[in-house]
């Protein structure tokens, strides 16, 4: 199913609270049967029905500790058919797997792999999905192939979907998860269903990616901190990223990239309040750049707590090359990943995920006075990185004069300062204790 020009196709992907149950189920065939361009339809595993429920995911893990551990599991096991046999009841459709829990049962053993355990709650909530539709159920392990070292084979599994597309035209597909090239079942990180749905739209260059979950979009930050906060009508792919990975955990961060490369638009909708417009995520838009700056600069704020900081000090540093060099290739050989580098003539700092230094330390100081010999170096940590993002940050004269007179206003030292070479982003680094402070004085700003 190669989409030809002027057919509209779509992908939906409908996230663990979207499938938690009957009722569930029910609200996405009316939104699936609301637009007959959503043809393709990705699932997570059913999520909590309640906030003291426990996702099938989880019970999924926990089945699989109790297998390791020799614990009895015959408990959890039933907890995990009972919810499955509950959706199928609400749905008014007869039990269809009975077979496969007869299956999945006789498999487990302490050498089954964690992966396929964990991936049969997508498996059996798209089986049911696909029956409850009346759409073809499609196995991702059947089109969706890992190479030995963990990444995904697009160019084969995009050809495997094209061809599975030519015969059906509604689809089923389980997220989560693919095969390796020796069939054995390989999974995402969590949340990958949603890396699912962006390769299906990729490969089928399909018209647009929708992802509805129990939030009307993206917000502008986390509403843990910031009470009501807005919500962000449209976001570009880059300034996506800069927010996924610096916390915002609407959308899994790796699921940008499939449909980026298609020029894909990607839709963040609310199964709960189905008529919210939600977020659109394109790669740029057509707009008055002057005037979407004078209007609103910044798109949103998100932030990590507890890194560190490493400031290594020496005279004269701008007269040695490759100083910064050094002490960057003893981090990697720590296997420890840099978040930032900001410098100065005889100063240089280096920013890591303070538990990243739990026990080597000692073992990096020791290095970098053996490589560099510094005059000094000194750490200083419980230090928050906040991202402020926006497409528009350029196109407002003074805005980061703005941004720093505003937090110092409110009391607030602020320790970094870095703004990003494409100019979509101004990082600050705050002290822990003034973080929700910095996050709710921007986004009000």
């Amino acid at each position: 199913m190669q989409v030809s020009r002027g057919k509209i196709v779509k992908v939906v992907k409908f996230g663990g609270s979207s499938v938690a149950t009957g009722a569930c189920f029910e609200t996405v065939k009316n939104i699936v049967e609301a637009d007959p361009a959503r043809a393709l339809v990705v699932v997570s595993a059913p999520g909590k029905r309640f906030s003291a429920d426990i996702k099938v995911t989880d019970l999924l893990y926990l089945l699989r500790a109790h297998i390791k551990y020799n614990a009895p599991y015959d408990e959890i096991l039933a907890k995990i058919k009972t919810r499955y046999y509950e959706i199928c009841a609400d749905c008014n459709i007869d039990n269809i797997l009975e077979d496969d829990f007869k299956e999945f049962e006789s498999k487990l053993n302490k050498k089954t792999s964690v992966d396929y355990i964990v991936s049969r709650g997508e498996y059996w909530c798209a089986k049911i999905m696909a029956k409850y539709l009346g759409y073809t159920f499609v196995d991702s392990a059947d089109w969706l192939v890992f190479n030995y070292n963990g990444r995904v084979n697009l160019e084969a599994s995009y050809q495997n979907l094209a061809k599975i597309a030519e015969t059906a035209q509604r689809i089923v597909f389980p997220g989560f998860y693919g095969a390796m090239p020796d069939g054995n079942i390989k999974t995402f990180s969590r949340g990958g269903s949603d890396i699912t749905g962006s390769l299906v739209a990729a490969a089928l260059n399909v018209t647009a990616y929708e992802n509805w979950t129990d939030v009307s979009g993206i917000l502008a930050a986390d509403p843990r901190i910031v009470e009501n906060p807005r919500p962000i009508d449209r976001v570009t792919f880059s300034e996506l990223r800069e927010l996924s990975y610096m916390g915002a955990e609407v959308l899994h961060e790796e699921a940008v990239f499939p449909v980026r490369n298609k020029n894909i638009p990607l839709y963040i909708k609310n199964t709960k309040d189905i008529n919210a417009p939600g977020t659109l995520i394109m790669e740029d838009f057509d707009e008055d750049r002057t005037e979407q700056a004078k209007i609103r600069p910044i798109t949103g704020i998100s932030g990590r707590k507890h890194y560190s900081i490493i400031t290594i000090s020496k005279s004269r540093m701008d007269e040695e090359p490759g100083c910064i060099r050094k002490v960057l290739a003893i981090f990697e050989a720590n296997e420890i990943n840099v978040e930032q580098v900001p410098c100065s003539i005889d100063t240089f700092s280096v920013i890591v995920a303070g538990d990243a230094l739990d026990d080597k330390l000692h073992a990096i100081i020791t290095r970098i006075e053996q490589e560099i010999q510094p005059d000094s170096i000194k750490i200083t940590n419980d230090i928050s990185l906040i991202a402020v993002v926006g497409r528009n940050l350029t196109e407002n004269i003074g805005i980061a004069g703005k941004i720093f007179t505003a937090l110092g206003e409110n009391g607030i030292n602020i320790r970094v300062i870095s703004q990003g070479s494409d100019e979509v982003n101004i990082i600050i680094g705050v002290d822990d204790i003034n973080y929700k402070k910095a996050i709710r004085v921007l986004h009000d700003f």
